[in-house]
């Protein structure tokens, strides 16, 4: 078993997007399991789909590095807890392996994160009609940066044993330690936002555990082993947030939980246990009301799909604005801010009325409304900490607000764009209620969550 500094692990990162290393990542997990190892995912980067296969595969939670919401430090951090009880430790990596904030700089790309760990790199290049100039791809990508081991190719859509063998003779000096043939087994569902989230309807597990059969079959499982195995001690980690574990929780905390909102960091819930927050999970969709709680979390999903459930049930929406009416606190992202504005109104224009509690609806974009990282800082007091607080967090929505809630409503951020466009007022705070369509990643800052079980032990003390 691992130990909590040697970590068995390795990046499997891409040449490019697309290229696909969500595929391989899902595969090696799986065959990695089916030879009796515990496997602990990760995925670089904001993205909240991929981990959701990961899990799939592995049975157990995948876990966000993101350079820039989180740090070095909190990245490391998060491996070494996420890995604990693990034999090895399979990274996706994010776009291509290079693919930074910048076209000058590493900041935010797989490969910083790849050198902060310390892991070696499987770079899976789409293989479809390339021969010998799987040498060439592999020298450059190698010796673009010396300080990120590249230790192995892993070659998607190959047409064959022979084609597999040609490969590996023709890139001498990194190793093709797998491959994975073209319309070898089903491809993995996709939606606007990526893929689909992998549950079991939309993944069937026969669909999981084919890939991992094929894995099996075509990955040199021994070498890559022997890859992620001699992977140096991770380098320590100096600024981890330190929380103790209470003796019994200073409040409950209910996270809305089913196919209409399932994207959160895994970070940041278990941030929030740990500052002594006892997670109750509930179901806008299905639940007829909420559980004995003491704060509301709605964060990320796909509201608009479960529109017509979400409008109907109307037991839950009363008992959220009861909620809110009596001083509780809720914290909602993006499509938790989609669920409490007034309504959503799908592309098709039909609207459905929702908890009213933000004005105006969330109108559905038929192309991308807001991309890319950004910083948010406080205007004012609030239960996510004094006037000037400052965290991180990312935004990928097809959603707008419209009409803008009026000038008058509070907007307690201001939020810049990390790359480019002028800052902006958002975070609309009504009562106890704060809404934004940012998604944060409390590592940034974990005052930010310290501050929200605190406004909700302090609603539990009021009752």
């Amino acid at each position: 078993m691992a130990s909590s500094t040697q970590i068995p692990r390795v990046v499997v990162a891409g040449g490019g997007s697309g290229a696909g290393k969500t595929t391989a990542t899902v595969a090696l997990i799986g065959a990695l399991r089916a030879r009796g190892l515990v496997v602990a995912p990760f995925k670089c980067g904001p993205d909240y789909l991929d981990p959701s296969y990961h899990a799939r595969a592995a049975g157990r939670a995948s876990h966000n590095l993101d350079g820039w919401m989180m740090g070095r430090d909190a990245a490391i951090a998060t491996l070494v807890r996420g890995a604990r009880g693990a034999d090895i430790a399979v990274i996706e990596g994010m776009m291509g392996l290079y693919d930074a904030a910048t076209p000058t700089s590493e900041e935010g790309s797989t490969a910083e994160l790849a050198k902060w760990l310390a892991a070696p790199v499987l770079l899976t290049i789409d293989a479809g009609g390339i021969a010998r100039s799987i040498g060439a791809i592999a020298s450059g990508f190698a010796g673009f940066d010396r300080e990120v081991r590249l230790a192995g190719l892993l070659c998607n859509r190959v047409g064959g044993r022979g084609h597999l063998d040609l490969l590996r003779a023709a890139s001498a000096d990194i190793p093709v330690v797998g491959g994975l043939p073209q319309n070898s087994a089903p491809a993995f569902p996709e939606r606007y936002l990526g893929l689909f989230s992998a549950n079991e309807s939309n993944v069937p597990d026969e669909s999981i555990a084919a890939w991992g059969r094929i894995a099996a079959d075509w990955f040199d499982l021994d070498t890559i082993l022997a890859i992620a195995r001699a992977a140096p001690a991770l380098p320590p980690a100096q600024a981890e947030v330190s929380v103790s574990e209470p003796t019994r929780p200073r409040c409950r905390i209910g996270v809305a939980y089913d196919h209409a909102f399932h994207f959160y960091y895994e970070y940041n819930l278990g941030l929030l246990e740990a500052l002594g927050a006892e997670i109750q999970r509930f179901s806008p969709v299905h639940d007829s009301g909420l559980p004995q709680v003491d704060g509301l979390y709605f964060g990320g999903g796909y509201p608009e799909i479960a529109a017509p459930a979400l409008s109907s049930n109307r037991t839950m929406l009363a008992a959220v604005r009861d909620f809110a009416r009596r001083g509780g606190p809720i914290y909602a992202e993006c499509g938790g801010l989609m669920y409490l504005a007034e309504g959503i109104r799908a592309l098709d224009g039909s609207s459905f009325p929702m908890a009213g509690l933000i004005p105006g609806q969330a109108v559905m974009r038929d192309r991308l409304q807001a991309l890319g990282y950004a910083e948010i800082e406080t205007r004012a007091q609030s239960m996510l900490g004094p006037a000037g607080t400052r965290w991180r967090g990312h935004q990928f929505r097809y959603s707008v607000l419209e009409p803008p809630p009026p000038t008058e409503f509070e907007r307690l951020f201001t939020v810049v764009p990390r790359w480019g466009g002028k800052a902006f007022g958002e975070g609309y705070r009504t009562g106890n209620v704060v809404a934004s369509y940012v998604h944060a990643h409390w590592a940034s800052n974990p005052a930010v969550a310290a501050a929200f079980v605190s406004a909700c032990a302090g609603a539990r003390d009021r009752t």
